[in-house]
């Protein structure tokens, strides 16, 4: 076997091993997760990624290492963007605080299995007609020029979203969580729960998100390898970074232009191979995190008037 061959095991080792101990012992009663703890998940996470990224540089080469930076630190960005709609999810529905860690930690099983997929199959795509990855540029363009003057709270009214609406249209719902159940019986009758009403609206809005998120990727790396593990790992981090900054994230403010800024620059580098121009994948690396850096410093030093 291959040393990427090992790569792949060691991955599903880890993901597979890790939602099984978080379902199966950490979590099996609904409770708030505390700041501290989600502090150190966060922590965790972030060094398994890089200790896998490392694992990439000796195994794979340097090339892989900062393909795998890149879109690893592009789909985090992505994730706090989508943790933003998350909270706007959580706090329209009022849903306790000690339920959020049950919708988010289905959420991300979903989205593990939604993004393999996706990947899958734009990964047959590229392979087939290579001028795809132009088109991806294109969307990513377009993306972060949206993206730019994009102010999420104007389209907070989830009630009345075409994903809630079709929901009660072909199912039984009834407005009480059940004490984190998906499904309870009521007067005899089955119901789908508030709680399930709500985690369909956090996989919409995955799926929504990675619409974006894998193109990006994709933009980054043609390996189906790195783009996986990449995302996975972003996402697998992605329940402790919410409990970690829901009440300090609107003070990053400028994350949402600093990521604009990674987008259009990584529809750039992909058209730019159109007319010979190449942009190393090191190169790459150096502007997404002076990106990254530059709006988390920009955030402080002008914080967002209330």
């Amino acid at each position: 076997m291959t040393a990427q061959n090992y790569l792949w095991i060691l991955f599903a080792v880890i993901v597979i091993g890790f939602l099984v101990v978080d379902l199966g012992y950490f979590n099996r009663n609904p409770h708030k997760i505390g700041a501290k703890s989600a502090l150190i998940q966060s922590i965790f996470w972030i060094a398994l990624s890089v200790c896998f990224a490392f694992l990439i540089l000796a195994f794979l080469g340097k090339d892989m290492f900062a393909q795998f930076m890149s879109a690893y630190l592009t789909e985090k960005m992505l994730s706090v963007d989508n943790l933003f709609v998350i909270m706007l999810i959580f706090s329209f529905f009022n849903l306790d605080e000690k339920y959020h860690h049950k919708v988010l930690f289905w959420g991300i099983l979903g989205a593990v299995v939604f993004r393999g997929i996706f990947i899958t199959v734009g990964a047959v795509v590229i392979h087939q007609f290579y001028w795809v990855l132009y088109v991806f540029g294109v969307l990513l363009i377009y993306t972060g020029i949206k993206l730019f003057a994009d102010k999420k709270e104007e389209h907070a009214d989830f009630e009345n979203s075409h994903v809630v609406r079709l929901a009660r249209k072909f199912l039984r719902f009834t407005p009480s969580p059940h004490n984190g159940k998906f499904i309870a019986k009521e007067n005899g009758k089955w119901y789908f729960t508030l709680l399930f009403m709500i985690m369909i609206l956090v996989e919409t809005t995955d799926v929504i998100f990675a619409v974006d998120s894998i193109p990006a990727a994709f933009s980054i790396s043609q390996s189906p390898f790195i783009v996986f593990t990449s995302n996975i790992f972003a996402v697998m981090g992605l329940r402790a970074l919410f409990f970690l900054v829901e009440n300090i994230l609107h003070k990053f403010h400028h994350l949402q232009k600093g990521l604009s800024f990674i987008l259009i620059f990584i529809g750039l580098k992909m058209l730019g191979g159109i007319v010979g121009i190449h942009i190393s994948s090191i190169m790459s690396l150096v502007v997404i995190l002076s990106a990254l850096g530059l709006s988390l410093i920009l955030s402080v030093i002008f914080p967002k008037k209330i």
